[in-house]
């Protein structure tokens, strides 16, 4: 780091002879020059030399940086004073960062509307990257491009692969979005979460096939009554938890198929994208949804509790089987405070349960993206748009991504070795770190999973499993190993706003968003069956079939690019 510094000032003192010189000046590119510049990340004929890098780079931290920050997602704002989040807290104290929350307390797209109506625009925006709005803003000219930032900036451009980078850009060829969680190789941390007490009172019984699931559930029931939720869970209505049961009556299936923006299964006979409500697997799943519903097995209000709920119950010890598209921050941190008064207590992650006959190993309960989960855009709102690229630029570099997942420098590790990892300290503590984590959980926007991925195995690597933190024990041994890459089934596949295929979509999440939860607490197989056709009549009647030819498009045009047959 010190290196890169000296190497920084020997480039500004010569840009600095070098024009007085010449007798002239040169200034910054403007924010709005940047906005309308565009440098495709694929070309590699336009790189410049190290020794030719830009000498106007701002360094993150040299001075103040004030920013106004919104989450775009109804299940949670990002925190309310920087001192919650250990991240943040650091960011003030040592990186003279100011950032003010926007909070929308559950009403996030009203408050959107509310915003983009008054043209009173947060910096800073975080969100799922196929969110209408997104493309609203970028449509009217809101967003930033981010191109010239990212040619001048290092990390983003080293870490964000060339063909990634041109699946994220906009029609107009630029790139407005900043990816979260973006990797190169397979990550991801859905899976089943099973209480290791409970399971060990009830005879560590198998929980391999969905057979087996059921008569656990019935066995959790049975003996604590309505003391524990059976099986909960997390955010039912974005298919989170029944989703991953999809995925367990299918080999192959794509968790992502659920996905509002996606809702569709391939049809590999015909190489195209078919209706997800008539797709046999989701039916059967639906059904038995519905029927541990019926039997009070599965959480009564999955379709509406919030995720403080659920994660409240998982903290205590309630649940006797946790699921969701990302569960280890909650259950790591639940895993320490309950193993901390009773060694028996904790959780454990499970293989992917299935249904009986099929291949254990080509089930997958997750799904991961080489673009990552969500992504953050800086508004023309913004006065110092760079400075926010250079935030999130560092965040995602290794003295960002070491920071937010292992705490300040100095503490469990100290300096990067010449890989740009850290280098622990004897005081590494697997179970401290694993709360840095947890508690920064909600504030982590930029992270790169191709950096943190590995770091994690490096200090565990010789580890035996139990010596392991618990989140790297279970991604290492389960999570990573049970995820496909849905990379070409994620993205491009929601409509440019305002278009007639756009509304269309819209339409057809409100048809799926009630038919999932109708026909997930049906009162029979029968019921199911009735609640899907209506849905696919309806569907089909609002445009349905033109959406799914176009997406069927926007698929085979991704798998093209990303080189898969």
């Amino acid at each position: 780091m010190k290196k890169r510094k000296a190497l920084l000032l020997m480039i500004t003192a010569l840009f600095l002879l070098t024009t007085v010189l010449a007798g002239c000046t040169k200034s910054a590119s403007s924010p709005e020059k940047e906005q309308n510049s565009s440098t495709p990340n694929s070309s590699n004929t336009d790189k410049k030399p190290e020794d030719e890098k830009p000498a106007d780079i701002w360094e993150f931290g040299s001075s103040e940086l004030n920013l106004t920050a919104f989450t775009h997602y109804s299940w949670q704002d990002f925190p309310e004073k920087m001192e919650d989040a250990p991240l943040w807290k650091y960011l003030k104290e040592n990186k003279k960062v100011n950032i003010t929350s926007i909070l929308a307390s559950g009403n996030n797209d009203q408050l959107v509307a509310t915003m983009m109506a008054d043209n009173k625009l947060p910096d800073l925006m975080y969100g799922d990257r196929n969110h209408r709005d997104f493309l609203k803003l970028i449509k009217a000219g809101k967003l930033v491009a981010l191109d010239d930032y990212m040619e001048k900036y290092p990390n983003l451009k080293k870490w964000l692969s060339s063909e990634a980078a041109d699946l994220l850009r906009s029609p107009d060829g630029k790139l407005y979005q900043f990816p979260n969680y973006y990797t190169k190789t397979p990550n991801g941390s859905a899976g089943y979460v099973v209480n290791k007490k409970i399971y060990k009172e009830l005879g560590s019984p198998p929980l391999e096939t969905m057979d087996d699931l059921y008569d656990y559930l019935v066995k959790v029931k049975e003996k604590y009554g309505d003391e524990v939720v059976p099986f909960d869970p997390e955010r039912a209505l974005d298919a989170q938890g029944v989703g991953m049961l999809y995925t367990g009556f299918q080999e192959n299936a794509y968790y992502r198929s659920l996905n509002s923006n996606t809702l569709a299964v391939i049809d590999y006979d015909n190489n195209k994208l078919a209706s997800l409500f008539t797709d046999p697997t989701f039916r059967e799943s639906q059904k038995f949804v519905s029927k541990l519903y019926r039997e009070k097995l599965i959480n009564q209000d999955m379709f509406t509790t919030t995720r403080e709920l659920v994660h409240e119950r998982v903290m205590n010890g309630k649940v006797a089987i946790f699921a969701g598209a990302s569960p280890m921050a909650v259950s790591s941190r639940a895993d320490a405070n309950l193993s901390k008064e009773d060694p028996d207590a904790g959780y454990f992650v499970t293989w992917p349960i299935h249904k009986a006959g099929l291949d254990k190993n080509k089930i997958f309960p997750g799904s991961y993206d080489q673009l990552g989960w969500n992504v953050s855009v800086i508004t023309t709102a913004a006065k110092e748009p760079e400075k926010i690229f250079a935030f999130l630029d560092w965040m995602t570099g290794p003295e960002g991504m070491t920071t937010t997942y292992y705490g300040p420098e100095g503490l469990y590790w100290e300096g990067l070795d010449e890989n740009d990892q850290p280098i622990f300290t004897d005081a590494y503590d697997a179970i401290k770190v694993s709360e840095f984590e947890s508690a920064n959980d909600r504030v982590i926007i930029a992270a790169n999973a191709g950096y943190i991925d590995p770091v994690k195995k490096k200090y565990e690597s010789d580890k035996p499993f139990e010596k392991k933190g618990w989140s790297t024990r279970y991604q290492e041994s389960v999570t990573w190993k049970t995820h496909n890459d849905h990379t070409a089934l994620g993205t491009n596949l929601t409509p440019d706003a305002g278009t007639e295929l756009a509304d269309i979509s819209v339409n057809i999440i409100d048809v799926y968003q009630q038919a999932l939860s109708a026909s997930g607490t049906a009162k029979s197989d029968e019921d199911v069956d009735r609640i899907l056709d209506k849905a696919e009549a309806d569907a089909v009647a609002l445009g349905y079939n033109e959406l799914l030819e176009w997406r069927t498009e926007q698929w085979l045009k991704n798998k093209e690019l990303l080189g898969i047959e």
